[in-house]
């Protein structure tokens, strides 16, 4: 497959093209995939499935997140391109039980039920199911060759497992040099996370420290002029930015400038592509402060913070996992262990120890500090309990429903305590997953090497 440029089709949308050298895939994890292909017409194309049927009243906005409303829309389209069903020839994969299965897994049996409604769509059509590799307890990929026509399932990461690496695990003293030796989070940014962990906002300052720092001022307002706001008016200067988007929004933008200069330093150990990490950070921060907003458990702003940096021990020793990537798939892909108990074993420490001496190092709030070190294991969190929870949920709502960009997992063994914590139960679940934000799951910056193309069909 080498020398075909690639396309990610994100988790609620599907892509549709005819014959080209390109390469379309999908990572799954609880989500589904379906890819068809019609040989004859030149036609094929992957849909990205989230759930089996809308939960929180969101079909009509984004349809296609959903088995029961995007499969009989990709049919069509896919009709509308030219092929025919008689023709058609699918591959259904996905659905895993990723992690610990715990009985609100087979309960819910979200990727399950996916599945079934994918197959009986398709099977009403009269297309041919070639292949439907469901369950199980691993990632994988979902791809499409968009010109040889082949379609391949296999464990996500496989091709980084198996690539040959001399560098072995680094000492100790070789990851206190790389802490040392990293760019730290702009001072700027430092100063936000204090005003925010106690809810107070002297902006005048804030706009005057952040215009000290030109390339955060300038990376701040092309931000802010980006799709992300798009149709409001150009955004010229920091206060324009106050005015217009306010001062929560204005706060994030920064943030979310300042962090992911901190993690452009990373670059290809725990992430399956460039940008995986940052990506992550963004989208559990995005889920957080959903989740804070919807619970009232923590401050919306302070959960997102601590979504945004929760992982930042990672930036350390990503440099040192592709060398020891093999072992680390192997213990997670097939012995079922947690990413913690394997960085103790090659590093003797692991991201969130690490992580928790650069908060200290930084002067990280307490809050803060603690969704850090104990975001995995929240239960051990005294200061913002509540908070750290949030944290935790996030992240095990992104390696479930956006799988691949990122090797974490995070384990569900007490998930009824975990969600009772901040007013939540099991029957939740899948409310809460439906709640997340569409654009949490679009592509990665620079993924693909290329702009995205004009037949690919995202929800809004």
């Amino acid at each position: 497959m080498n020398g075909l440029s690639k396309y990610h089709v994100a988790t609620g949308s599907f892509f549709i093209g005819e014959s080209k050298a390109m390469i379309i895939e999908a990572f799954l994890g609880t989500c589904v995939g379906v890819a068809i292909h019609d040989k004859k017409a030149g036609i094929g194309g992957l849909l990205h499935l989230l759930l089996p049927e809308p939960v929180a009243g969101e079909a009509v906005l984004s349809p296609d997140r959903y088995a029961l409303t995007g499969v009989p829309r990709f049919i069509e389209a896919l009709k509308t391109a030219g092929a025919k069903p008689e023709r058609m020839k699918a591959w259904i994969a996905g659905g895993a039980l990723v992690g610990p299965v715990t009985r609100q897994d087979i309960a819910l049996d979200i990727g399950g039920r996916t599945a079934e409604i994918a197959a009986r769509y398709l099977r009403q059509e009269g297309i041919r199911i070639e292949r439907s590799e469901t369950g199980g307890f691993f990632t994988c990929s979902l791809s499409l060759n968009m010109k040889t026509w082949e379609i391949r399932i296999q464990p996500a990461g496989i091709e980084k497992a198996t690539a040959d690496s001399s560098a072995g695990p680094p000492s100790a003293t070789e990851i206190d040099k790389a802490m040392t030796l990293l760019q730290p989070i702009p001072q700027v940014a430092l100063k936000i996370l204090r005003l925010i962990s106690d809810d107070r906002y002297d902006f005048k300052t804030v706009a005057k420290e952040v215009r000290k720092d030109q390339v955060i001022t300038a990376q701040t307002l092309k931000l802010c002029n980006s799709a992300l706001f798009a149709g409001r008016p150009r955004i010229a200067s920091i206060e324009d930015a106050l005015i217009i988007l306010g001062r929560d929004m204005l706060v994030k933008s920064i943030l979310q400038v300042s962090v992911s200069r901190y993690f452009d330093q990373s670059a290809m150990g725990y992430a399956l592509c460039k940008g995986g990490l940052f990506h992550h950070s963004i989208g559990t921060a995005r889920i957080a402060e959903k989740l804070a907003t919807m619970t009232e458990k923590a401050l919306p702003s302070v959960a997102y913070t601590a979504g945004l940096l929760h992982d930042i021990g990672m930036v350390v020793l990503d440099r040192y996992v592709a060398g020891s990537f093999p072992l680390f798939y192997r213990g997670m892909q097939t012995e079922g262990r947690g990413i913690l108990e394997i960085e103790q074993e090659v590093f003797g420490t692991d991201h969130t120890m690490t992580g928790q001496r650069l908060a200290e190092k930084w002067s990280f709030p307490a809050s803060l500090m603690e969704a850090v070190a104990f975001h995995h294991m929240p239960e051990h969190a005294v200061t913002a309990p509540e908070l750290t929870h949030i944290v935790y949920l996030a992240e095990l709502l992104m390696s479930r429903f956006h799988t691949g960009l990122e090797l974490e997992r995070s384990d569900t063994g007490n998930l009824d305590k975990r969600l009772e914590t901040i007013g939540l139960s099991a029957k939740d679940f899948i409310s809460i997953v439906d709640r997340i934000p569409a654009e949490i799951f679009g592509d990665v910056t620079g993924q693909n090497g290329s702009k995205r193309q004009e037949s690919a069909h995202e929800t809004k």
